[in-house]
């Protein structure tokens, strides 16, 4: 898959519910609790890709999931998730960047291991309810990696996100499926 860079993305209409009229596996997985990348390998070969990290501002949007002010400095993490070689989930984390030096410090240290590595070992760490949010690319979160795919122009992108809190500092994921996931999964 080739990745470009996006343009910035407003009001993309995070929502806590999802369509009644919305799958049952779309619904499934959107709201599935726990660690995404267990329900992943379940399914087959995992693998993770590290697309990019670097600091930047908070976008007004991802500032707002956090409660920081927009352009507050962040520390950004995006990766690829694939089964069996097929992209299945991209996926964004942010986190103010004193915290990524701080109580998110692992965050940089992951490589290509997944998040969950460090988020569900640690009692301290409290989840907030899933925002979820029909996209028209994925992770059309201002990204600077992520690029346009044919299959994206044509199917519905549906994306999760939450905010993990430790010590009163946020670190916000956000988790966009693609369509190959859903015809992997249904098929």
């Amino acid at each position: 898959m080739t990745y470009r860079s996006l343009p910035p993305v407003s009001a993309l209409g995070w929502r806590p519910a999802l369509p009644p009229s919305l799958p049952v596996g779309h619904k499934t997985w959107l709201l599935r609790p726990g660690a995404l990348t267990a329900g992943l390998r379940a399914l087959g070969k995992m693998e993770l890709r590290v697309l990019a990290e670097y600091a930047s501002g908070a976008p007004a949007d991802e500032a707002h999931g956090m409660r920081l002010a927009p352009g507050t400095p962040v520390w950004v993490r995006e990766i690829a998730m694939a089964i069996d070689g097929r992209d299945a989930v991209v996926a964004r984390s942010l986190t103010p960047l004193p915290a990524s030096h701080g109580v998110w410090q692992n965050m940089r240290r992951l490589r290509t291991r997944p998040l969950a590595d460090m988020l569900y070992h640690d009692r301290t760490i409290r989840r907030s309810p899933f925002a979820c949010a029909r996209l028209a690319h994925p992770l059309a979160l201002h990204s600077t990696v992520l690029g346009v795919h044919a299959d994206y122009a044509r199917a519905p992108l549906w994306a999760r996100r939450s905010v993990f809190w430790r010590h009163g500092l946020p670190l916000l994921v956000a988790e966009c499926f693609v369509p190959g996931f859903w015809r992997g999964i249904s098929g």
